[in-house]
Order: C-alpha cells, then sequence, then structure tokens
C-alpha cells in the first residue's frame, strides 16, 4: 500500500546531555505503511531521536505529535498511542526463562490474578513462531546467544501489535536467515498500515526495505531522501562526506615470519582438528556460518575455554593457554564479538577500562597511580581517536563505535603480537569502521599477526590477505586474494564447493 497518513509527527526538537547538544531542531515525519530509515554515524542522534517518540526522553525544545495526539509522552502513554521500540541495548532478564521475558510487563494472570503458566507458555510459542524462532520458551536467556536474545525482543515488540515500531540496528546479531525472516515480517507489517523506523548501518537492508531514508548527522537532520534517490553512495556521502569503496586500502605489508602457529587444536567435541598459521603484518580471515564453529575456535586460542587437545605458538615458543591471563602474557590479544558482555565494564570509566588489561605495564612497585592512567588513557583516547567529554565518562554512555574504540585500545596496551578480532565492527557506523579498519592496517604494517573474524563478507574479503572457511567446527578451505570472492566464501560456507569437487 502506498505510505499516505502521517502518524508521527516531530517538530523542532532538540535534546542536550549534559551540555552536549544530541539531537538539533529535528523537523520529520512519520507516515502509515511506510519503512523509514534513519542513517548516520554512531553519536549523530538516530537512537536518541526514536527516544523521543517513544517517551523514554522528553525534548529540551520543539514538539512530538502521535496519531493527532500532542505531547508531552512518557513511555506508557507513548505506547498507548501505539509506538513500541525495540532497542539496540538489549533489555533481557537473564536469569528469567524466555517465556517470562516475553511476558515481561504484561504478565498473563487468571481470574485469582495469580500468574497464569500454562497462558505464558502458550503465548511465548505463538510468538516465536511468528518470527520462526525455534529455541525453547523454557529455557534461562542466559543460556541463549545475542542473536536469541535479539529474537526474544523482536517477538515481544510484535506482541503489542504497534501502530508505530521502532527497530534500533535489529538485525546486528541475527544470521543470515534470521534476518530474511525479520525483513519478511517487515514487509507484511508495512502492507498492514504499520509505521517502521528502522536504524540499520547495513546498506543492503536500506535498499532491500526503504521508502524512505533520513540521514543525520551531528544531530542534524541533513535530508530526507525517497528510495530512488537513497543509493548507498548518496547515503554514505551525506553521512561523512567520502565513498564506500575508499574505506578499504589495498595497501598491504609483505607476510613475515610466522607469529602464530596453531596445530591440531581441538575441544575433543564439536571444534578441531585445527591447523593455522598467521604471519607478521598478515590479516588473516575466518569465515563461515554463524554457528560454524568460528568465535568458539579462537576462544580456545585465547584459553577463554579449554582445550583437550593441540597446541598454540607464539613466534616459535609453545604457550601453555590454561587462560585469558597466560595468552595475554605470550602476547595474544582477543577482542570478543560482545563487548558489552564480554570485552568492557561499563559502569567504569573510559580511562579505567583501557587500562584494564594492561596495569602490570603501568604499574611501579606494584602500584598503579591515577597519573600513570591518565597519561596511558591520554595517548590511547589521542591515538583511536575516541569522541567523548572526558576520560572519566563512563563507556556506557559512548556510542557503539567509541566503545568498540576504546576495546581496541583496552587490548593495543597489552601490545600485542596477535590480535584477534571477533566481529570487529559489529553495531559501529560507517565512519568508525573506516576509522577501525584503519587501526587494523596500522597493526599489520607494525608487525602483528591479525586474525579476524566477520559476518560481513565486504568487511571479510576488504581485510583480509586470505580467507579460511568454517564449517561444523572445521577449517574446510583457504582462499587466496586472487580467488576471494563473496561466493566463494559462502560456497565453502554452505559446503556447495566441496560437494561440487567431490
Amino acid at each position: 500500500m502506498l505510505a499516505s497518513r502521517v502518524v508521527a509527527r516531530l517538530r523542532g526538537v532538540t535534546k542536550s546531555f549534559d551540555g552536549t547538544t544530541v539531537v538539533r531542531n529535528v523537523d520529520i515525519d512519520f507516515r502509515a505503511g511506510e519503512v523509514h530509515v534513519l542513517a548516520g554515524e554512531n553519536g549523530a542522534g538516530k537512537s536518541t531521536l526514536t527516544k523521543l517518540l517513544a517517551g523514554i526522553h522528553q525534548p529540551d525544545h520543539g514538539t512530538v505529535e502521535i496519531n493527532g495526539q500532542m505531547g508531552p509522552f512518557v513511555v506508557k502513554s507513548a505506547r498507548m498511542a501505539g509506538v513500541t521500540l525495540v532497542h539496540q541495548e538489549l533489555l533481557i532478564a537473564p536469569n528469567l526463562t524466555v517465556a517470562d521475558n516475553l511476558a515481561m510487563g504484561q504478565e498473563n494472570r487468571n481470574r485469582f490474578r495469580a500468574l497464569d503458566r500454562s497462558a505464558t507458555l502458550e503465548n511465548a510459542r505463538a510468538q516465536l513462531a511468528h518470527i520462526g524462532a525455534t529455541f525453547p520458551v523454557t529455557m534461562r536467556a542466559e543460556e541463549l546467544t545475542v542473536a536469541d536474545h535479539q529474537q526474544i525482543e523482536i517477538a515481544r515488540a510484535l506482541a503489542q501489535k504497534p501502530k508505530i515500531l521502532i527497530l534500533d540496528e535489529p538485525t546486528s546479531a541475527l544470521s543470515s536467515a534470521e534476518t530474511e525472516r525479520l525483513l519478511r515480517i517487515v514487509d507484511e507489517l508495512r502492507r498492514n498500515g504499520t509505521s517502521i523506523i528502522y536504524i540499520t548501518h547495513r546498506m543492503e537492508e536500506i535498499e532491500a526495505l526503504a521508502d524512505t531514508v533520513s540521514v543525520m548527522r551531528d544531530g542534524s537532520l541533513v535530508e530526507t531522501m525517497p528510495k530512488a534517490e537513497a543509493t548507498p553512495d548518496a547515503i554514505v556521502l551525506r553521512m561523512v562526506g567520502r565513498k564506500i569503496d575508499s574505506l578499504f586500502t589495498a595497501e598491504r605489508p609483505a607476510p613475515g615470519r610466522v607469529v602464530l602457529r596453531v596445530e591440531q587444536l581441538t575441544n575433543g567435541k564439536d571444534i578441531g582438528p585445527i591447523d593455522l598459521d598467521v604471519r607478521a603484518g598478515e590479516v588473516v580471515g575466518i569465515g563461515g556460518l554463524i554457528g560454524s564453529g568460528r568465535s568458539e575456535f579462537v576462544r580456545l586460542i585465547f584459553g577463554a575455554d579449554r582445550a583437550s587437545s593441540g597446541t598454540v605458538s607464539v613466534d616459535g615458543s609453545p604457550v601453555n593457554v590454561t587462560g585469558p591471563g597466560s595468552a595475554v602474557r605470550a602476547g595474544i590479544a582477543l577482542l570478543p564479538e560482545s563487548r558489552k558482555t564480554q570485552g568492557l565494564v561499563l559502569d567504569q570509566s573510559i580511562a579505567a577500562n583501557i587500562v584494564l588489561a594492561s596495569l602490570g605495564h603501568i604499574s611501579s612497585a606494584g602500584v598503579v597511580t591515577p597519573t600513570a592512567v591518565k597519561r596511558v588513557a591520554s595517548k590511547a583516547q589521542k591515538r583511536l581517536g575516541i569522541k567523548s567529554a572526558s576520560l572519566s565518562q563512563e563507556v556506557t554512555t559512548l556510542s557503539g563505535g567509541n566503545q568498540q574504540k576504546v576495546l581496541f585500545a583496552k587490548w593495543l596496551e597489552t601490545k600485542p603480537k596477535v590480535l584477534i578480532l571477533d566481529e570487529p565492527t559489529r553495531g559501529v557506523d560507517v565512519g568508525a569502521k573506516a576509522e577501525i579498519y584503519q587501526i587494523i592496517n596500522e597493526c599489520a604494517h607494525a608487525g602483528v599477526a591479525v586474525l579476524v573474524i566477520s559476518s560481513e563478507l565486504p568487511e571479510l574479503i576488504g581485510l583480509s590477505s586470505r580467507v579460511h572457511v568454517m564449517r561444523e567446527g572445521r577449517l574446510v578451505a583457504e582462499i587466496d586474494a586472487q580467488s576471494l570472492t563473496e561466493e566463494a566464501v559462502m560456497n565453502h560456507a554452505f559446503g556447495i564447493a566441496q560437494a561440487t569437487q567431490a
């Protein structure tokens, strides 16, 4: 159906936090039956703008109107007006079951006002079936993956039958199959007249879904474009002032000695045995489908999970990887796939996070002084371009791109010989991606052996000198630079290439 009626109207909205303006005098309309994409770098104001619409924040200036009703709105009144927001920061209670997470805030009760467990389970199964999720509703959320948590959030939002659905990076942790299912659901909602406000950094999703694209930069609305004009180059140029093909550099150092050698590494169950070499100055990629064992493999190298047999060597010396501490001492660093749950201490300062893994390097007689912490953190902030009001600012207040740069700073301070990157730009905007790619290239030019996992094939190919493809816990192919294409990676990931050769 054609987008028509305006269901939400923001006029002159401005919002500041601690003296910093994050949304500046924005006028924007959202219409029924329309997918309206908000694009822009992290920190551009997209999420804050949607939180103003959802009643989480109140504008300092300007007005919010929803379905003809003028604000101010709080969360409850915005929800009653038909607004539902799926946050980028997932609101999951890890100690509760899937069913209880889905029922949170809208619990099923019987006539005695007691919780109705049977109805809760039945509704939960129906909600998951709607989005094609298959994990049991009786499992605790802490037993599930980040992708599963994302699906719980989406299922919970759809159950509210919203008139305006806000999706903030909804596919950042989803597999390609899960993403396709979500995109089909979004299209169905659009055809039924729901207004979809969609925040994403993925150009293929914008091309597939968008009716309208609004680009934000530094809190301001730069331009609103119809689908016909919203080409990837047009969007990126308005976001950061440069084209997509400038994000990767073709300049690569010549590989040096073997720095990382993995031989017959296995957990004795579903990973390995695996052999792998990475040389000084190389960026070696690991491709494969979600669930192929990529993250589990690098966790074995880092000692985050215990290997049952096999060896890991750095510069020719075997490493007794009994845990992350011994790996770090040997010169191995791992940026995990979830910076929030595995990489950063969110309620601690930027400075504290930067020095967390290198306290031994900056201590004097076992004492770490505030002066030393500030000196190291200031140098890292300048080198990596971490944008913040001060080094004492809590990491949780930063944009995704700046959080990721803090995580890079933390591990670069350990002076690693081997740098393992698991989804290094997940949830990061185009501008921050370019900066992170530059950091990776600098590490390679400094002689670091870099091993990178990425589910974004253009990124994997753009960064890597060669790519190993993983399937069912094993490395099944090595693709050199001359043969490296998205089709080649996916053929091996699905087992098509092997079947053809057989």
